[in-house]
């Protein structure tokens, strides 16, 4: 990816990807029967399934996401992002976006929004802005903002006794017609 950490741990003659903020540091590699597991500072930081064979390369682009911020332009041919297994409607807001000016980074803004309110919620914000018909990364995060977003409670709002209304209002439209009647000074 051009000068950027290949964020990679060798394990058993394959190579396993590992978050972006790890890369440089020192991890363990725990190889079970089924799986590999990368450990930092005591936490696991990544798992895979094992792969058997050699020189194999197993990647998870969520582990790229910092990598991406830096650098959008490895979405569209990244190693990582190639063969990205992405629902569907994601995958059409992808590709629409990746067409317009910029949609490289307009597309990592909605991934990245992805990692905190999750890849459902991110599908379904796709599908609802796909409906809409004007299809924009604004337009995906509002949906998605709306999806997230806690629905505020509603309040009533207790008024103390006697405070009523002695005569409804009455509107009165006709003040408004002296505005319409303008009058013109050349």
């Amino acid at each position: 990816m051009g000068g950027l950490p290949t964020c990679l741990v060798r394990a058993d003659r394959n190579r396993y990807s590992v978050p972006a903020h790890f890369a440089g540091l020192a991890v363990s590699v725990r190889i079970t029967a089924s799986e590999v597991r990368v450990v930092a500072q005591g936490d696991v930081i990544a798992t895979h399934l094992r792969v058997f064979g050699r020189d194999q390369l197993v990647c998870n682009p969520w582990h790229y996401l910092p990598v991406l911020e830096q650098k959008p332009g490895a979405l569209r041919n990244g190693v990582p992002f190639v063969a990205w297994d992405l629902p569907r409607p994601i995958v059409q807001v992808r590709d629409y976006l990746l067409k317009q000016p910029k949609g490289d980074s307009a597309f990592v803004q909605l991934l990245m929004l992805a990692t905190e309110s999750g890849l459902d919620a991110l599908a379904m914000a796709c599908e609802l802005a796909l409906e809409a018909g004007s299809l924009s990364a604004a337009m995906v995060m509002n949906e998605l903002r709306h999806l997230i977003a806690p629905t505020p409670p509603l309040t009533l709002v207790d008024l103390p006794d006697g405070i009523t209304l002695t005569r409804e209002p009455l509107a009165n439209c006709h003040r408004y017609d002296s505005l319409r009647e303008t009058v013109y000074v050349h």
